[in-house]
């Protein structure tokens, strides 16, 4: 029989979300509102990390939350491309105040917030996001 701490940290891993985001100080206001809503994060400050972090972890990811434009070899769109074509049980969250994805290129379903964004526009994208990568 499994316990009660158990499911709880088995649910956390569940609910493991990758913040991707070169602003430190926007990427840890996301994980603090996040972590107050139960999930865990996993912040990174570049697309190019996220990629690494993803090729061992990404069993453990149920949301991919990236900014678009950051510095690196790859962009938030280049991520949310490579992906939706290695990972696409991964639902995709971006959020940008200058691209959208049409913009960028991205060419896999994503939901999408423009910065700056409030509270409830951050959780509605997440909730949003989560839904969509749930299968029929």
């Amino acid at each position: 029989m499994v316990g009660a701490a158990q499911m709880a940290a088995n649910e956390q891993v569940k609910r493991l979300i990758l913040v991707v985001e070169d602003e430190s100080i926007i990427r840890d206001f996301v994980c603090e509102i996040l972590g107050d809503e139960g999930f865990s994060t996993h912040a990174l400050e570049n697309a190019d990390d996220a990629v690494r972090f993803l090729d061992e972890h990404a069993d453990r990811v149920s949301l991919l939350l990236t900014d678009i434009l950051m510095p690196g070899t790859l962009n938030g769109a280049d991520l949310a491309n490579l992906s939706g074509n290695k990972w696409p049980q991964i639902p995709i969250l971006i959020m940008s105040g200058h691209e959208t994805p049409e913009s960028s290129g991205v060419q896999h379903q994503v939901t999408f917030i423009r910065k700056p964004w409030s509270f409830g526009q951050l959780l509605d994208g997440v909730d949003k996001a989560l839904q969509s990568g749930k299968a029929p």
